[in-house]
């Protein structure tokens, strides 16, 4: 089994910062890519921001210049720095990572339970 824990989320202030981090563990042989989506309520998950394990990094429009990702592969952990939130970040944020458990299937898609950001006005 594979599992995925978040931490960091919570209640701040627009023009705030928070870090999210996100916890890979189990039966991992490697990890592909790691990346964090959010969803608003009444709205569509989306991507937020993205990163494989080359260290090559995806973001969306909405958050470039204010959101960074990263990752510690010793410790299949990714994080997200989010900085200048503002209300409209406001979100429960998803990580999910593509996973192989062995070195002769594909990798699987696995989420995590999701945290929830809040930016107040």
């Amino acid at each position: 089994q594979v599992q995925l824990v978040e931490s960091g989320g919570g209640l701040v202030q627009a023009g705030g910062s928070l870090r999210l981090s996100c916890a890979a563990s189990g039966s991992i042989y490697s990890i592909n890519a790691m990346g964090w989506y959010r969803q608003a309520p009444g709205k569509q998950r989306e991507l937020v921001a993205a990163i494989t394990s080359g260290g090559s990094t995806n973001y969306a429009d909405s958050v470039k210049g204010r959101f960074t990702i990263s990752s510690d592969n010793a410790k299949n952990t990714v994080y997200l720095q989010m900085i200048s939130l503002k209300p409209e970040d406001t979100a429960v944020y998803y990580c999910k990572s593509n996973i192989k458990r062995n070195p002769f299937i594909r990798g699987n898609d696995y989420w995590g339970q999701g945290t929830q950001v809040t930016v107040s006005s």
